[in-house]
């Protein structure tokens, strides 16, 4: 199936501006004064990880339809270790974020793919959906005070990252995704799948990468422009 699934699109779309609006909360709670349960409460805490996951599925199916994933994680890895500097320069370092996750998984989907997608694909998701359980078990139960082992999960003392998707759990709903996207391809998902589409958010998740590297820096302009606009009514 060589045509284009708008519905992939407007998801991932959904996706962003639904992250972009977490973020813009973010920023209003550090640097507005606004409430902390503008950002973190019981109901957000558990959609952002939802919409994460979903984001993280979506990037997975997308790579059955790539024509080569390991071109997509120099790109994507580039961009990360760009925001790895400029973060640590303002204090806020991001060490292993939603893009180095989705880079590294490009990257070893483009190196494996070709073996994997021998498993048939009910059994495959099976596996996947019981690597989530266990390994997000397993990473919230062990402690392992070693270096670098964060990139599995298992954080040491003092480790810092504003943004964090470990390879463990998240690297079974990435691959579930590539599981997903081989059964989309065999046109096996119901007619309507292939048919729907949201003009606005499938246009933005065509260009989620972009969204996704520009978006914060306009945040923090626009909120550090509402923050200038409060103080100077507050003086007046």
């Amino acid at each position: 199936m060589k045509e284009r699934i708008h519905i992939i699109d407007t998801l991932r779309g959904l996706s962003v501006v639904l992250m972009v609006a977490h973020h813009f909360l973010y920023d209003a709670v550090e640097f507005l004064g606004a409430p902390a349960y503008f950002f973190s409460n019981p109901v957000f805490d558990v959609l952002h990880y939802i919409f994460a996951g979903c984001f993280i599925m979506l990037s997975g199916i997308s790579s059955r339809f790539s024509k080569s994933n390991v071109k997509r994680s120099f790109k994507v890895l580039l961009a990360a270790a760009v925001i790895t500097v400029v973060t640590y320069a303002i204090k806020m370092p991001i060490v292993f974020g939603i893009l180095h996750f989705l880079g590294v998984c490009m990257l070893l989907y483009g190196l494996t793919g070709k073996w994997l997608q021998r498993f048939p694909t009910g059994p495959a998701v099976a596996v996947c959906c019981l690597g989530i359980i266990a390994s997000a078990w397993l990473v919230d139960t062990v402690r392992l005070d070693v270096h670098f082992m964060w990139i599995f999960g298992f954080t040491y003392p003092g480790f810092v990252s504003y943004d964090y998707f470990p390879l463990l759990p998240w690297v079974f709903v990435f691959l579930t995704g590539t599981y997903l996207g081989g059964t989309i391809i065999a046109g096996k998902f119901p007619k309507w799948f292939y048919t729907a589409n949201v003009p606005v958010f499938s246009s933005i998740g065509r260009h989620a990468f972009v969204v996704y590297i520009l978006h914060q820096p306009v945040l923090y302009v626009l909120v550090m422009g509402i923050r200038l606009l409060l103080d100077t009514a507050a003086i007046a």
